[in-house]
């Protein structure tokens, strides 16, 4: 069984993982599984903070009841309603039904809409406190990120925030929760691959939110998915900062999608030239078989971006129109493209991805090439000016 872990003396870690999920929101595969994080607060009055996905609700009332220890629950705070934490809050009203649900007005309207639940209601707005004893919270609408109702909550007297999903990441908490005692090498990758997949989109929000929240003094934050920060909180602050900016370091991925082989020919070659121009961070990845979310977080990380397309139907070829139909919901900016592609008796595949491009103004640096069938030694020499170029670029 999971263990109850304490944050501080009087507020404890009751989330729980989740190895059984292969997709979340039924788009993004959890090779690494993923946690689900809710937090309590033992007062004169006794505050959850957030619930769990419904298949972990048993064990989630469980580790509760451990630490309230046959106290009431007298409060539920809503940070967000997505059902991966709001999923557990008729079970909640069940085990203790009298308790006070905290959330603003949009929380309640999905409140009534998801469930049903419409009794026992405190509405919270911007900046409104409420006193547990010793324990006080303050609350922060931050919406659209990543939902309308999202919100902030603060504890003022420990200076842990409460972030919903913001600040969170995919991948099970195998042992220890904080930042400090586990690997988070291992865990920004995808901690990485959760925002751009699931935040990206709402980058000036983000920006909005970290502004609101810039003058707490912040020493913990505690986040709906992913591990709790409590040595260096600054520094996933930065990384959203960063991501939400749409920076990036310097590395091109090549994504292609080929049928026979020609058009992975011509990304592995322009590779190989990227490399000889001094490109160290190069990524080569084929549509067809890596998942797009992988792609995307490697795209969110690195400043250039060549798309390689056959043509398939007069068109781009399929799981490269996916890639950018879902590049163009994330609003990426700040990325420069090349194109390539192959063709067979009709053009249309580098077309269409020029025309994609050109459609939710990307910078497109270099001419394209497009080859018929497969790459002849006059087309290697466009490809070698292509990777020129490019490498100009990205330095």
């Amino acid at each position: 069984m999971e263990r109850v872990i304490k944050i501080t003396d009087d507020i404890f870690y009751v989330g729980v993982n989740d190895r059984e999920t292969h997709l979340f929101e039924g788009l993004w595969p959890l090779p690494k599984g993923v946690s689900y994080n809710s937090y309590l607060i033992r007062d004169e009055k006794n505050v959850l903070i957030d619930t769990v996905k419904i298949l972990k609700s048993d064990l989630f009332i469980q580790k509760i009841k451990e630490v309230i220890n046959g106290d009431s629950l007298d409060y539920l705070v809503i940070n967000h309603m997505e059902p991966d934490h709001s999923g557990s809050i008729s079970a909640i009203i069940n085990a203790f039904p009298n308790i006070k649900i905290i959330g603003n007005k949009k929380t309640f309207e999905f409140l009534k809409n998801l469930y049903g639940i419409e009794k026992n209601l405190l509405e919270v707005k911007d900046g409104d406190e409420i006193s547990l004893g010793k324990h006080k919270l303050k609350f922060y609408m931050t919406p659209m990120v990543h939902w309308p109702e999202t919100m902030v909550t603060y504890e003022l007297t420990e200076k842990i925030a409460f972030t919903g999903d913001a600040f969170g990441g995919f991948g099970t908490l195998d042992g220890g929760i904080f930042d400090d005692e586990v690997d988070i090498e291992y865990y920004k990758n995808e901690i990485r691959r959760y925002y751009s997949n699931i935040v990206g989109k709402f980058g000036p929000m983000v920006q909005k939110a970290l502004q609101k929240l810039s003058n707490l003094e912040i020493k913990v934050i505690a986040s709906t998915h992913g591990p709790v920060w409590r040595s260096h909180p600054e520094l996933i602050i930065d990384l959203y900062d960063k991501w939400s900016r749409y920076e990036a370091e310097e590395g091109v991925v090549v994504v292609y999608g080929s049928m026979y082989g020609n058009t992975e020919k011509m990304a592995d070659y322009l590779a190989n030239i990227l490399a000889k121009y001094g490109i160290k961070n190069i990524r080569v990845m084929n549509a067809a078989n890596v998942h797009e979310s992988f792609i995307i977080n490697e795209i969110w990380r690195f400043k250039g971006v060549i798309i390689g397309t056959c043509t398939y139907n007069n068109g781009i070829f399929p799981p490269i129109e996916n890639l950018l139909i879902n590049l163009a919901h994330k609003g990426l900016k700040n990325r420069i493209f090349g194109v390539f592609g192959t063709y067979g008796w009709s053009g249309g595949g580098v077309k269409g991805v020029v025309e994609y491009l050109n459609k939710n103004n990307w910078e497109l640096v270099c001419e394209p090439c497009e080859v018929k069938f497969s790459p002849k030694p006059e087309d290697l020499e466009k490809l070698e000016e292509m990777a020129k170029c490019f490498s100009e670029k990205i330095k």
